[in-house]
């Protein structure tokens, strides 16, 4: 922090002591010779990197709302019919520009070789994430390695780039970074630097991704066409480089899980909640991003916990499908123990007994209290529809429940755990997973949750099902459904579930608890007291039950939420929204600005997305 406010201090000292800066030629030129003198000044530029790259707390909390684990309040425009390519605005390239320049113009600081090689890969890794970002969002983009020069029509008039060119140039950064960056102590010691463990780690990530699109995707939708043979051959390269990375990281001894068996209630959770989890859990952290109370940094929005408690914020909540993937403590499915589909009968308090030890951790089950109080909090169904309330980022400390209270919780961008899981999942891509690969990541993971771990050898029914009947294989199932669990609300699962192409779980009608009957008193957090009461009234318009939920005293009534049987069953939340989604083969990415593709006659849209 203190680099990051001496290179706000350099900048304006640099403004203010060039009198003629006004007056030059280009003056949005930064003249490097004032600035990259020394290793501080290589600091100080990727600093600011780092900062504009990582996301703020909300941001990267909200990045699963709207995919198959969770039930969202309110329309989400993509999934519709109602969103075309005059709705794609975000083109912005700024920040490529800004990594180019670095990477033109460090050369000039006054360092050892080593030192340069460092930064250098630092930069590069900032220029991978950036493509990262745009293959996932678009395909195929216009490919630079150098800053543009407004004159220059030919870079500025370029056409995009293949996918297959900008991955490999992409992993040519990654590798680079890897390579050369430093795996130093210092460069470790809060896991807010880039170092080369985190460039292995998000390559893996990477790697994994495109490894598997080229799997479970026929065409490439940038252009609507079928891989060459040579494409979809890469995508066994991919998945061989997300193994090396990852093993790297894993044979260096530098990281692993917080793990104390008489914590396991409670450890999971912690990491979400400690504020200074850079500092005290650097073992799990690989890279983070690092609030922090000294300096008076905290996340710039809405308090977390505001965000959690307040439905004038945000709703948050989970999808029964979702929360029946968790298992029993000893190992075996919970929809196993119900025959048929009955197990979507079972009540809230059936749901939460004998259950992997995360379910607790992520969600509010019978007994959840905070900050080790004796208060109850039951789940609240006015603010989280379906019934499954997330606390799996709440801080226990009830001050802090006002917005724009300053909290402080360090936010894991890159955990060891998905590192084992990149690897796991990569293994058995590639029918590789034997019980040597399992009991090195799935193991560890169930262990530390409680859970028994048993290497699969047959698929269980319900996430055959879950998965819409296309992935059979039991070891990929079991480790998707690990991956689900243990990094939920870490920003990942949209890109999981188009990778995967599974879009259609994205638009899956989402359920919530089942409530055995209207006009029933309701105990849900078990501490004999009646916390929530569902009534309904039959609709008009509709001729169908529609809710009034009433939580303590607030009262939540209509927003399209009913019940599957009418006065009793599962609740379904925003039927009104979700009937209007569906899902189309071109929204596996997004389509290139129409105002982009009109300037420049050279970009094509992407299959599908043309008018």
């Amino acid at each position: 922090m203190k680099k990051y406010i001496a290179a706000l201090v350099s900048i304006l000292a640099l403004a203010t002591s060039c009198d003629d800066f006004l007056s030059k030629e280009n003056p949005n030129a930064i003249e490097s010779e004032y600035f990259f003198k020394d290793e501080n000044s290589l600091v100080i530029y990727t600093n600011s990197l780092t900062r504009s790259w990582v996301p703020e707390i909300i941001d990267f909390v909200n990045g699963d709302r709207y995919t198959d684990t969770h039930g969202w309040d309110g329309k989400y425009n993509f999934y519709t019919d109602n969103y075309d390519v005059d709705d794609m605005t975000s083109w912005s390239w700024s920040f490529l520009r800004s990594v180019n320049y670095f990477l033109e113009h460090m050369g000039e600081a006054d360092v050892e070789k080593d030192i340069h090689d460092h930064y250098e890969g630092v930069g590069r890794f900032f220029r991978a994430m950036f493509y990262i970002g745009k293959v996932q969002q678009i395909g195929a983009c216009p490919y630079y390695d150098h800053t543009i020069d407004p004159k220059n029509k030919e870079d500025l008039y370029k056409a995009r780039d293949p996918r297959s060119y900008v991955c490999g140039k992409i992993l040519e950064d990654l590798d680079f970074a890897a390579t050369h960056c430093s795996g130093d102590a210092k460069y470790r010691n809060r896991s807010t630097y880039v170092n080369k463990y985190v460039a292995l780690a998000y390559k893996a990530r990477f790697c994994l991704f495109e490894g598997t699109y080229r799997k479970y995707h026929e065409i490439d939708h940038s252009t609507g066409k079928p891989w060459t043979a040579e494409e979809k051959a890469e995508g066994q390269k991919y998945l061989n480089e997300c193994v090396r990375a990852c093993e790297e990281i894993m044979n260096s001894g530098l990281y692993g899980l917080i793990d104390n068996p008489a914590n396991r209630a409670t450890q999971y959770r912690d990491l979400f909640t400690n504020a200074d989890g850079c500092a005290n859990l650097t073992k799990e952290f690989i890279f983070a991003r690092d609030y922090d109370a000294t300096y008076n940094v905290n996340n710039t929005k809405y308090s977390i916990n505001d965000y959690m408690l307040n439905a004038q914020h945000a709703q948050y909540a989970f999808n029964r499908d979702f929360v029946m993937t968790y298992l029993m403590l000893d190992g075996t499915p919970f929809t196993s123990l119900y025959p048929g589909t009955d197990y979507y009968k079972a009540t809230f308090q059936e749901e939460c007994v004998g259950r992997d030890l995360r379910l607790a951790q992520t969600m509010r089950t019978p007994g959840f209290t905070r900050a080790k109080g004796t208060v109850h909090y039951a789940p609240d169904l006015v603010y989280s529809k379906t019934g499954y309330q997330p606390v799996k980022w709440l801080y226990d400390q009830t001050d802090l429940d006002e917005i724009n209270s300053p909290t402080y919780t360090d936010v894991p961008l890159m955990r060891y755990a998905e590192v084992l899981l990149n690897y796991a999942e990569a293994k058995a891509e590639l029918g590789e997973c034997t019980q040597a690969v399992w009991d090195s990541t799935i193991k560890l993971l169930r262990e530390r949750a409680g859970v028994k771990s048993i290497y699969p050898t047959s698929a269980d029914p319900y996430m055959v099902q879950y998965f819409l009947g296309e992935v059979t294989d039991p070891i990929i199932l079991e480790v998707r459904r690990e991956r689900g669990i243990e990094m939920t609300m870490e920003n990942i699962r949209q890109q999981d579930i188009r990778r995967w192409h599974m879009g259609e779980l994205l638009v899956k009608q989402k359920t919530g608890m089942w409530i055995p009957a209207i006009e029933t008193e309701l105990d849900l957090d078990g501490d004999g007291n009646v916390d929530n009461m569902v009534s309904a009234k039959v609709s008009e318009k509709s001729g169908i039950h529609v809710l009034t939920i009433n939580y303590n005293g607030s009262t939540l009534s209509g927003m399209g939420t009913t019940l599957s049987e009418g006065n009793k069953g599962y609740i379904l939340p925003y039927t009104a929204n979700q009937k209007d989604y569906r899902w189309e083969e071109k929204k596996y990415l997004y389509p290139v600005p129409a105002s982009s593709v009109t300037l420049n006659d050279n970009l094509d849209q992407n299959a599908g997305w043309e008018k």
